[in-house]
């Protein structure tokens, strides 16, 4: 069994995942297909002051399934609703088959999902030098500052908080400020 590569409808990922579990239990596909995955990611936003985290897929429009394509099911497979087809390549006589991901490309894959559902995701606010933000958690919460510094790597902010005259630099995560 190789992993292969479904291009689908995008957002219709989990529907497609469940089409194959379907036709897995009722025998269709049988023993033909071992897992369906779909690699989600967390989105982190804000909305309102409040951190909002949700689920994407990592990459919209395509299904990961490990099969064994004998017989019948790669046309099984390709024929289920909301599917476009495999993501294939030409043979050397110039006919279209699936191609199987290599063994690196799937533990590379496996594994950024696996860090990515351990941390916190991707976050969905775009921060830049001397933007305007509003702190809204910690002990300054509720002062305005200025973005000194972005470090995108460790999702931290220097901004610049002006207290009692003076302009007094802080780093603050992302989820401790909202743009104003």
């Amino acid at each position: 069994m190789r992993f292969y590569v479904l291009r689908v409808l995008s957002g219709q990922e989990k529907k497609v995942c469940e089409y194959i579990e379907v036709a897995k239990s009722n025998g269709t596909l049988g023993s033909y297909v071992r897992r369906v995955l779909v690699p989600m990611e967390k989105v982190t936003s804000q909305r309102n002051g409040k951190i909002v985290v949700k689920e994407h897929p990592y990459m919209p429009g395509y299904v990961l399934v490990e099969a064994a394509l004998v017989g019948d099911t790669e046309h099984t497979l390709s024929t289920l609703p909301n599917v476009i087809g495999f993501l294939t390549s030409r043979t050397t006589d110039g006919q279209l088959e699936p191609e199987p991901l290599r063994t690196q490309e799937v533990q590379a894959l496996l594994g950024q999902v696996d860090q990515d559902a351990e941390g916190e995701g991707r976050f969905d606010v775009e921060y830049s030098v001397g933007d305007s933000v509003r702190i809204i958690d910690g002990p300054f919460s509720e002062f305005s500052a200025t973005i000194d510094e972005v470090k995108s790597d460790k999702r931290k902010l220097k901004v610049m908080v002006k207290i009692f005259g003076r302009r007094t630099p802080l780093e603050l995560d992302y989820t401790q400020v909202e743009k104003e």
